[in-house]
């Protein structure tokens, strides 16, 4: 049976065993929610759905392109980013590439389906999970795609722009394409001097994901992208799927998202405060905290051992990153919420490990 290993899951096991919904702390999603206005768009949008959806997304991608001041035509559209990266997979076909280890475990997964051989650069505790400077000469010949997430999931750690920049500049040397996941770029501070969207002209090796899903908190809509200037990637993109993978609903859903301006100022501003609140109390609580520059907080933990299920008796979902490559037992990944939501979890999660070393002892 096929099990699933994201966070979310929400589906399984609905409610506590006092019948109380609980509080998802294992997917990262924006901690205020559906926009009013993209609510509005979609309810709007309903009518049109006696149409097919325009395959080529052409009034999103002018507005994105507009927004990203980016060339529209860079700009591909899927059933969330999740459904583009399946879709590179099958458009590229690489025979290898290389994963940062530990990372989001769909890019392997993506490889898997088109029998790519992995290779993995393992990420050291010691240097808190960031890639060093030996990243560029474990890129060999042999490889055909390098993918980095930044910042990284599920340890929210940056690569440097320099960093980024020279794995680009081995990647053209070696007739590679390098793919960098900027989901969780939006929640960084000064995002821009990290993102690389101003060498997508450049450098045609070069593809970006991006999806509207985390951002504005609509991951039931499933709306992601891809940006590259590579022409002939981009037709290959659309002769590996469907023609109507981002259904009307979504695409209306996504110009509204790109107005919501002083959303996102008000959620970079709460995503700050949030995170830090987080990190200084769990690191009280005898957590090592890394990285977690985005709108989730990555933490070790080893005891109690079974503190995912512990969490979950007090309502909380967590997700455990024991079956990430390169961790094991006792690294966990929580989201940041809402201010309410968060001092419930810290009063629940400080009572859970009060609790164990009380038993431990005793």
């Amino acid at each position: 049976m096929y099990k699933y290993e994201h966070g979310g899951d929400i589906y399984t096991e609905r409610t506590t065993k006092d019948g109380k919904p609980f509080v998802d702390f294992s997917a990262n999603i924006n901690p205020l929610g559906l926009p009013n206005g993209i609510k509005e768009a979609v309810k709007h949008a309903l009518k049109g759905c006696v149409n097919y959806p325009d395959p080529l997304c052409r009034e999103l991608a002018q507005a994105t392109g507009e927004y990203l001041q980016v060339p529209q035509e860079y700009l591909f559209f899927g059933n969330g980013a999740a459904d583009v990266l399946f879709r590179l997979a099958l458009a590229l076909k690489p025979r290898q590439a290389m994963l940062l280890a530990p990372t989001f475990a769909d890019y392997e997964k993506a490889l898997r389906s088109v029998n790519c051989r992995i290779a993995y650069y393992d990420l050291s505790e010691e240097n808190d999970f960031i890639p060093e400077r030996d990243i560029v000469g474990k890129i060999t010949a042999r490889m055909q795609l390098v993918v980095i997430c930044n910042p990284n999931n599920p340890t929210g750690q940056l690569m440097s722009r320099l960093q980024l920049e020279r794995v680009l500049a081995k990647c053209r040397m070696i007739g590679a394409h390098l793919l960098v996941d900027e989901c969780f770029m939006d929640f960084v501070c000064e995002a821009k001097a990290y993102s690389l969207r101003d060498l997508l002209a450049k450098y045609p090796e070069l593809i970006i994901l991006k999806a509207f899903t985390k951002t504005f908190a609509m991951p039931g809509i499933r709306l992601g992208y891809c940006m590259t200037s590579d022409e002939a990637l981009h037709t290959r993109l659309h002769e590996c799927g469907q023609d109507w993978s981002v259904s009307v609903l979504a695409q209306e859903a996504g110009k509204a998202a790109l107005k919501e301006t002083e959303y996102l100022r008000e959620s970079f501003a709460l995503v700050a405060e949030e995170r830090y609140y987080l990190r200084t109390h769990l690191q009280a609580l005898g957590a090592k905290v890394y990285g977690s520059e985005a709108n989730y907080i990555f933490f070790y933990l080893p005891n109690p051992r079974n503190l995912v299920e512990l969490m979950r008796e007090q309502g909380f979902l967590i997700r455990s990153c024991a079956n990430y490559h390169n961790l094991g037992e006792g690294y966990y990944r929580i989201a940041v919420k809402s201010k309410q939501q968060n001092r419930a979890f810290i009063k629940a999660f400080k009572e859970t490990i009060k609790h164990a070393l009380f038993v431990n002892f005793n």
